[in-house]
């Protein structure tokens, strides 16, 4: 702990003086991974005020802990709900998992707007970082939040919808933009490079990137290029701008999404533990799920993506181009580093609909792709095209693609932490459309009655360190993270015999249960299993805009 926290930790603590609240009675796991204690948390103008036994100490509140574990705030270390925070800023699914931060940012990012990119989305008004805190702030959220810039948000701000390779100039634009960002607060550069716009920057430039976001303490976490088939070359390119840009790698979501390449993880593994042996700082994590969500958009190949959605939707409805469009979806592109959703797949079976726009469709959401091809009838590539055409040129889509065992395989090691790669959601309101992957719901209690108390696959510790200390180490919180004087009072109380998620793939508005309390900067935002309505969320910023303040 830094001087710092060490003086607050001491203002805090005042013999006799009465705690805003008491935990007491709880089992204390503290973030570190060390073994679980008895012991009493009382808080003190938002922050942790004092560890130990303290039952008999006043207090305006206290809490029964009696039979539940008492752990530090869980951190999404990657979460999506840049957006949806400002339908409604109480964030019901990630509290009630006993998220109290979350981390926003990959690939596209709320920030800067602007630029080629063309008119900002509905109700946006802002166009960099500084502006969008305020917003947000202004609204009020239930969560902490910070974000990583988009390096596909910086591509679009510079060029529009359209692949490279950019100029000298340009790039000189990307990272005066990624320096603006990091000044603002942005925790570094996050890329999504699976897709346009994503797969249209080349290394090089995310290199440019990730420089202009060292010297403000900045990382670089990566949806690397591909995670089927050429997955260790991916690897390989998120270490090589890692090492040339001189910053911390953290790859999203570690997967092999290839059914082809199942059982490998190990391999993939140690090629990154094979990285840290030559003292490379790079982590991962991963979400508890074997599926994920892209888009059906992404079964379309690159190339036809330029120009953005109305481009793409001409060139599907373009005969001339049928037969290549169908060859390159199902076979691939050889050669190429595009990763295709389909041949992954292997099936139109292990693609679940998401949400579609078009009220005509509405049925479909919730079933398998394979049921809207039978019964719209056409071929497979005719049901794909009509389904995008008719919709915007976008179906969220659940992917089935990675493996049971090579996920667990990733979970058990020491550098690999959580993250939901979800959304704060609700299952009644604005939030409660579409039929969105169960990890928006689950990702958390699903680690801890599952593979803790299930499964065995972590020890209680271990998976609480991976949800909390480990997420805020990546991003440089120096005080959250840990139950320790002087912390802020992000706290997350939960039954460790109960705590379960229900949200499914084919029922996923459920919320999880067994998480009791939720305190974020010390005010209880879950009371008993009740949201309160509580807005006492910050903006976790960067050591960059943190340096200058």
């Amino acid at each position: 702990m830094r001087g710092a926290a060490l003086l607050v930790a001491a203002a805090l603590a005042l013999p006799g003086q009465e705690f805003d609240l008491l935990i007491a009675g709880g089992r204390l796991v503290d973030g570190t991974g060390n073994p679980w204690y008895h012991a009493d948390v009382g808080l003190r103008g938002g922050r942790i005020a004092e560890v130990g036994k303290l039952a008999g100490r006043p207090a305006r509140r206290r809490v029964d802990a009696s039979g539940l574990v008492v752990a530090p705030g869980f951190i999404d270390i990657h979460n999506h709900s840049d957006f949806t925070i400002l339908e409604d800023g109480d964030a019901q699914s990630m509290i009630r998992q006993g998220v109290t931060s979350m981390i926003l940012g990959e690939g596209g990012s709320a920030a800067p707007l602007g630029g080629r990119q063309g008119p900002p989305p509905a109700g946006a008004d802002w166009t960099d970082f500084e502006g969008y805190f305020r917003r947000v702030l202004r609204q009020g959220i239930s969560t902490n939040i910070g974000t990583f810039v988009g390096s596909s948000q910086i591509w679009t701000y510079v060029r529009g919808e359209r692949p490279g390779p950019p100029t000298r100039e340009e790039v000189a634009q990307m990272a005066a933009l990624v320096r603006q960002a990091m000044e603002q607060g942005a925790l570094g550069v996050a890329s999504s490079l699976s897709g346009p716009p994503g797969s249209w920057i080349d290394t090089d430039t995310l290199v440019e990137l990730c420089r202009a976001a060292a010297p403000y303490g900045g990382i670089y976490a990566t949806h690397m290029r591909t995670e089927g088939e050429g997955v260790f070359e991916a690897l390989d390119e998120a270490l090589e701008i890692g090492r040339r840009a001189g910053v911390p790698v953290e790859i999203i979501h570690l997967k092999i999404a290839d059914h082809r390449l199942w059982g490998r993880m190990p391999e993939l593994i140690g090629r990154i533990a094979a990285a840290r042996g030559r003292l490379q700082q790079v982590e991962a994590h991963v979400y508890p799920y074997r599926a994920g969500q892209n888009n059906l958009a992404s079964i379309i190949p690159p190339w036809a993506h330029e120009g953005g959605a109305e481009a793409m939707i001409a060139r599907l409805k373009d005969p001339a181009l049928r037969p290549r469009l169908e060859r390159e979806i199902l076979e691939g592109i050889p050669g190429s580093n595009w990763y295709n959703h389909y041949t992954a797949t292997g099936s139109w079976e292990g693609m679940l609909l998401v949400a579609l726009s078009n009220p005509a469709y509405k049925r479909f959401e919730g079933r398998r792709m394979s049921e809207a091809i039978a019964e719209l009838g056409g071929s497979p590539v005719d049901v794909l095209f009509r389904l995008l055409i008719d919709n915007g040129g976008s179906v969220p889509t659940v992917y089935f693609h990675h493996s049971e065992q090579d996920m667990r395989y990733a979970l058990a090691q020491p550098f690999v932490s959580i993250g939901s790669d979800g959304s704060a959601v609700a299952t009644q309101g604005p939030l409660a459309r579409g039929h969105p992957h169960p990890r928006f719901y689950g990702t958390f209690p699903r680690v801890l009655g599952r593979y803790v108390r299930q499964e065995k696959v972590l020890t209680l510790e271990e998976a609480v360190r991976k949800m909390t200390s480990a997420n805020a180490a990546k991003i440089r919180l120096l005080d959250r993270g840990l139950i320790r004087p002087g912390m802020w009072a992000d706290i997350t109380i939960f039954d460790p015999e109960r705590i379960i998620d229900h949200a499914t793939f084919e029922k996923p508005h459920q919320y999880s249960t067994g998480v009791e309390y939720v305190l974020v900067n010390g005010e209880l935002v879950l009371d008993a299993g009740r949201h309160t309505g509580a807005r006492s969320g910050r903006i976790l910023y960067g050591p960059g805009r943190r340096a200058a303040e």
